[in-house]
């Protein structure tokens, strides 16, 4: 009888890729200078030094984000610590992006040789429904209000990558870690494959 691997669920934006990925294109769009500490908020415009109209930036970030998706940077130590994992757990990537880049994001898992199970984009920051459809045992997440959310309604650990947008409270089942080897070091210490 085969024993079936722990399942972890895996954000993609900010958690596989690095969180200050999109600023470049951001900033050549916008001629503006935003680096990721200016970013507080889990919201772009929350940086920008002037305003910028909502609506128009949705558009443009809508018309673009094929091509921003497809040259996104992979967060240090992800790929060579995902790949140490894939034999040992089921790697399911869970993701705000829309189905319309699902080819893009496919792709981009294969030339950055990053191991996968299943990716699923739906395309809304409301990943409870999918997390507890797939039975994900840990969850790897970069927004705030999500890691929250997911640690509690499930009852699981969520290691939640620390960037400037998420330094609010966390509850005791949210592990904050500052890099990919400080999740593998959690995970290795934390948590059983028994």
């Amino acid at each position: 009888m085969t024993k079936t691997k722990p399942r972890f669920g895996i954000d993609i934006d900010g958690t596989v890729t690095c969180p200050d990925t999109l600023i470049p294109h951001i900033n050549k769009q916008y001629n503006t200078n935003i680096v990721l500490d200016d970013v507080i908020e889990y919201d772009f415009l929350s940086a920008f030094p002037h305003p910028v109209d909502r609506n128009e930036f949705n558009r443009w970030f809508k018309e673009n984000e094929g091509y921003m998706y497809s040259v996104s940077s992979i967060a240090k130590d992800a790929q060579v610590i995902l790949k140490k994992w894939h034999p040992l757990y089921e790697l399911y990537y869970i993701s705000a992006r829309g189905l319309n880049v699902f080819e893009i994001t496919k792709q981009w898992f294969e030339q950055n040789d990053v191991p996968y199970d299943h990716i699923e984009l739906i395309g809304s920051h409301d990943k409870l429904r999918i997390a507890r459809e797939h039975k994900v045992q840990v969850f790897f997440e970069d927004k705030h209000d999500n890691a929250v959310m997911l640690a509690e309604e499930l009852q699981i650990p969520v290691i939640l990558f620390d960037t400037p947008y998420n330094r609010k409270a966390i509850p005791t089942n949210v592990i904050r870690v500052n890099n990919w080897v400080e999740a593998d070091s959690w995970i290795n210490k934390n948590f059983s494959l028994t």
